[in-house]
């Protein structure tokens, strides 16, 4: 294929074009309390239906690779933007759900398939392996979005994080009739958990060696965004190359690197979240092209109900019940307390937050490239199935948080706190708003006891600039400036919001 200068002036209008609408469908996500897939998803449609339909064997193969090229994208921004701290104490229970979890679902919803459905075992395994994994993008993007508690986010990152692995193998043996080469349940369930461990220990290995480069190599803030999402390419193709599981590679490497001691870190993600923006938009309008529209039936459309119904009231909640008692077994080693599992109002909206998105329709792509027969009204399944599941799960994230407790009725932010690097003397300059509900208000600079190391360097009073002193007493409206050491930024901002919350006794009093 030649491509000229007149026709490369058109590619790129349209492209421009419909990068520039996906931009703006951002905003109509917010106002409309759905996630932007769905609009980029629709966009793809409107842009299909002139075609008739489908893009083809020979399209529905390179969409599958360019669909793995963007989930590579999404979960490295994902794990980049992640704070171990706040996934470590969940990373058990995201684990258990990515693999525990994922057979249960699978299990319940290949019963369904042949016994309500009336489909082969084939087909319903394949129906089953796709749609038991949730989405690192919708979960990401959405529950940001909703103040929750952190362990419950960082159970669902995890999963979403996970999960691509096991799904994947699963997906790809049904597709090529190789599940029963690997000695039966047993067998495939060891060869999941190997390639899962193994990928993960190549992507910590790599993102650990990587750290350790870039900070000898002292890079400029562009090159350095540059070389971490290198580093989350090179961990997919060594895990790849070695036979284990690329997704868990990526997704280690990029928390390797996102929590590792880098300049620039600021810059990093920024670069790494448009990226990941980038790769979002050219999923899913990429998959909304691809779906077939001459296999839209109501026989699919009511298989895809059903198959939903299902899932969201039977699988998931199941599976998120065997997860809960495999988190009650004690671990040796492991102490009571991070061994705790979650509560039943936090297993409760952990089982409605299974959100669908881009890897159930990205792993549909699979038998659909290797012409599996009846592939593209399996595709077409996945898809609605998607749909609908976003459409009634994503905008009851929020309402269904409050009902469970996890939210305050009306969130305040007592407290507001920006940061910006200073990567030369690796430190951090924090800036502190005191809001009118902060109890910071009336308290004196000496009474913040901030860690040793950490000080308020400034205060902007009414305009006016003034360098404190230990006695100088700190009010409603004020803007802090805090230096702290890069090392002890969180334990600064966590005793800042303690004292927000409890006045200058936070520590004495809870």
């Amino acid at each position: 294929m030649t491509l000229d200068v007149e026709q490369l002036d058109s590619a790129l209008l349209a492209v421009s074009g419909v990068l520039l609408l996906a931009i703006l469908a951002v905003r109509l996500s917010v106002l409309a309390g759905l996630p932007s897939l769905l609009f980029y998803l629709l966009l793809g449609v409107v842009l299909n239906i002139p075609t008739g339909g489908g893009l083809g064997l020979d399209s529905a193969q390179t969409a599958h690779a360019l669909a793995f090229v963007a989930l590579i994208v999404i979960l490295t921004e994902g794990g980049i933007t992640t704070q171990w701290s706040e996934l470590r104490p969940a990373i058990r229970t995201g684990a258990t759900l990515a693999t525990v979890g994922v057979s249960v679902s699978v299990g319940v919803m290949t019963l369904a398939g042949v016994y309500l459905l009336g489909f082969e075992w084939e087909v319903a395994v394949l129906l089953a392996a796709i749609t038991a994994p949730t989405d690192a993008a919708a979960v990401f993007s959405v529950l940001r979005r909703v103040p929750l508690p952190r362990r419950v986010v960082g159970a669902l990152e995890a999963e979403s994080g996970l999960n691509d692995a096991p799904t994947v193998l699963l997906v790809t043996l049904a597709s090529t009739g190789g599940l029963n080469e690997h000695g039966g349940v047993a067998g495939l369930v060891g060869l999941v958990a190997l390639e899962l461990a193994g990928g993960a220990l190549i992507g910590i290995a790599i993102g650990r060696v990587g750290v350790r480069a870039i900070r000898w190599a002292a890079l400029p803030s562009g090159l350095l965004a540059l070389a971490a999402l290198a580093l989350c390419f090179a961990a997919y193709a060594v895990a790849a190359r070695a036979h284990t599981s690329g997704f868990a590679a990526v997704y280690a490497a990029a928390l390797v690197v996102g929590n590792g001691e880098l300049p620039h870190r600021v810059a990093t993600r920024s670069f790494i979240e448009g990226v990941g923006w980038l790769a979002q938009i050219g999923l899913f309008v990429m998959l909304g092209l691809l779906l077939p529209t001459s296999e839209v039936s109501w026989n699919n459309l009511g298989h895809a109900l059903v198959a939903g119904a299902v899932l969201t009231v039977l699988a998931r909640p199941l599976s998120v019940v065997v997860t809960a008692l495999c988190d009650r077994v004690p671990i040796p080693g492991l102490s009571r307390a991070r061994a705790a599992g979650l509560s039943a109002p936090e297993l409760t909206f952990v089982s409605w937050a299974g959100l669908r998105g881009a890897v159930p329709i990205v792993l549909a792509t699979i038998p659909l490239s290797e012409d599996v027969p009846g592939a593209a009204g399996l595709f077409v399944i996945v898809f609605v199935l998607v749909v609908i599941d976003t459409l009634v799960t994503s905008p009851t994230l929020p309402w269904a948080a409050r009902r469970l407790g996890l939210t305050p009725p009306t969130p305040v932010r007592d407290l507001d706190v920006e940061a910006a690097p200073l990567d030369r003397i690796a430190a951090d300059l924090l800036q502190v708003k005191v809001t009118e509900r902060s109890r910071i208000h009336g308290v004196e600079i000496a009474e913040l006891r901030l860690p040793r190391g950490a000080s308020v360097a400034l205060v902007v009073r009414e305009g006016e600039v003034t360098v404190p002193e230990p006695r100088t007493v700190l009010r409603r409206g004020d803007d802090l400036l805090v230096v702290t050491p890069r090392a002890l930024r969180d334990p600064t901002e966590r005793r800042l919001r303690a004292v927000s919350e409890s006045g200058r006794l936070a520590g004495w009093i809870d």
